[in-house]
């Protein structure tokens, strides 16, 4: 079926939404059509998750109207929506570790089913779409791609008519993005509408009809995203042309930061993902990258460097030539560490605190803001200001509680906390997911600079246009072993991409640098 263009499916007209000292939508109108895969771009903060919010019925709008099929509507909550035919699968997903698959759809479906008549359903469903997923499985034990077609399956049970996908690729390999395109030009082409939100500029170009970008709240323009260049897109969303990233090459001392020799760790989650036998090595001036799918155990290697949880070995972890496996994060960072978790609100930083005091809680042994036990407020307050000045975050100011930034704003204050402590080993963990074009630049730009003036970089990404872009060596986590790391300039996409999948030779457990899945079922390369 044909793109139908006489009669939009959803009209959005002068969508306002407020919140306290923000205008996040203003006056936003919006069409999408049937059979349309229409983009929704925009920087972080620029309102696109408060509009499909007020789409789906989480949020009310302050003024204006929704038109869903000519007919004027107001959803007042998802169910309400999704009577409607409106479909939403969030970034983050939304399921029960311990049920099987059939049963998490259960507890999705409105109004009490029989579970072996879901369980066909889910079969008949997925079958049609190529989903490949069996009912009958504990989620536990389903990998991340997998998840994600789990919640597309529980989506399209309920027949949608427009479906919401939020950032659906930053947990994927190359091969399995490729996949979900085809799943939604199949839905497409049966008149399922998407809109579909990414900061990936690339794909937006290759799958999208139409794209409309916000900024600031307001929509600034609708293009055909085919026909324009990325460079183009990007330019609409920020208004300005995006600085091209300058790439040096790396000028490795020799000297170590970092060393992980056989390093096995269990994981504090029931489901998680055991450490195995991982060595790897950071050296002064460089940045190491470590790929992979989300839940292969990147978390228990973070984890595991920052000195949250010991080693059953001090010397399995070294910093500067000294065993660390047995201390703690100050003992870490008074070598020199500095980290930057996934989990900005909770780890990276505490919401209801305000940026000054955030930027205490990992700056006050090197930024002199405690004196004698006393807090020195003038001055965390102070590097607060410089932190937002310095890295263009978006903040009524330093007294400006975490939770009240964006997503990318928040990255860019705890990127930019952690960097202005100098410090000569940096362990960052996805330090761009779901960050803007323009943010991801800064980031990118700051990571490189410090990797200029010395410091050994350790970036753990599931992003592999971000891994290629400033990684002089690459490594890929899969099943909580880590494969031997190779010069970023002679790896492919598609090679790292298989290699997410498991596909890759381990080395032997006890040399100088282990990983591969040699078990759990996983096929490895001989």
């Amino acid at each position: 079926m044909a793109q139908d263009r006489t009669n939009p499916r959803l009209v959005l007209r002068g969508i306002v939404k407020r919140f306290p000292g923000v205008l996040a939508n203003d006056h936003v109108d919006l069409e999408v059509y049937r059979g349309e895969i229409h983009a929704l771009l925009g920087e972080n903060g620029a309102g696109k998750s408060t509009l499909v919010k007020i789409i789906h019925g989480v949020l009310a709008a302050d003024e204006g109207e929704i038109l869903w099929e000519g007919e004027p509507v107001a959803p007042r909550n998802p169910a309400e929506a999704r009577a409607l035919g409106v479909g939403m699968v969030f970034q983050h997903f939304s399921l029960f570790d311990s049920l099987t698959v059939a049963e998490n759809v259960q507890l999705a479906m409105d109004g009490a089913r029989d579970l072996e008549v879901i369980a066909k359903r889910v079969r008949d469903v997925s079958a049609h779409y190529g989903l490949s997923i069996d009912p009958e499985r504990h989620v536990h034990d389903l990998a991340v791609g997998e998840r994600q077609r789990v919640e597309i399956v529980r989506c399209l049970m309920q027949n949608p008519r427009l479906l919401i996908m939020d950032e659906p690729t930053s947990v994927l390999t190359p091969q399995e993005a490729e996949d979900l395109f085809k799943v939604l030009r199949r839905l497409a082409d049966e008149g399922v509408s998407v809109l579909y939100i990414s900061h990936k500029l690339a794909e937006i170009r290759v799958l999208c009809h139409q794209a409309t970008v916000l900024r600031a709240g307001k929509v600034v323009g609708t293009q055909d995203p085919r026909t324009c260049s990325s460079k183009d897109l990007a330019r609409m969303m920020i208004g300005d042309d995006l600085a091209a990233l300058e790439r040096r090459a790396p000028k490795v001392s020799g000297a170590v930061r970092l060393k992980v020799d056989n390093l096995s760790m269990a994981s504090d989650t029931p489901h998680g993902v055991d450490l195995r036998h991982v060595s790897l090595e950071v050296a002064a001036g460089e940045i190491l990258g470590i790929a992979g799918v989300a839940g292969n155990g990147q978390n228990v290697l973070l984890s595991a460097l920052s000195g949250e949880h010991h080693a059953a070995r001090g010397e399995s972890v070294r910093i500067e030539g000294k065993p660390v496996g047995h201390l703690g994060p100050r003992e870490r960072r008074d070598l020199g560490l500095a980290v930057v978790p996934e989990e900005r609100l909770g780890r990276g930083t505490v919401p209801e605190l305000s940026l000054a005091d955030n930027a205490l809680l990992s700056s006050y042994g090197k930024g002199n803001l405690v004196t004698r036990g006393f807090v020195d407020h003038e001055r965390s307050h102070g590097l607060a200001e410089h932190i937002i000045t310095l890295f263009g975050v978006r903040a009524v100011g330093a007294k400006a509680a975490a939770r009240s930034l964006s997503g990318g704003n928040l990255q860019k204050f705890i990127i930019g906390r952690e960097i202005l402590q100098n410090p000569t080993l940096l362990v960052a963990s996805q330090p761009t997911w779901g960050v803007d074009a323009g943010a991801a630049a800064a980031i990118h730009r700051a990571l490189l600079d410090l990797r200029d003036k010395g410091a050994g970089i350790l970036v753990i990404s599931q992003d592999l246009d971000e891994l290629f872009a400033i990684s002089d060596r690459i490594a890929v986590i899969c099943a909580g072993r880590l494969s031997e790391a190779r010069p970023a300039h002679e790896a492919t996409l598609e090679q790292v991409g298989l290699m997410m999948g498991g596909l890759f030779d381990p080395p032997e457990p006890g040399g100088s640098v282990s990983g591969g899945p040699e078990s759990r079922g996983m096929e490895v390369l001989s």
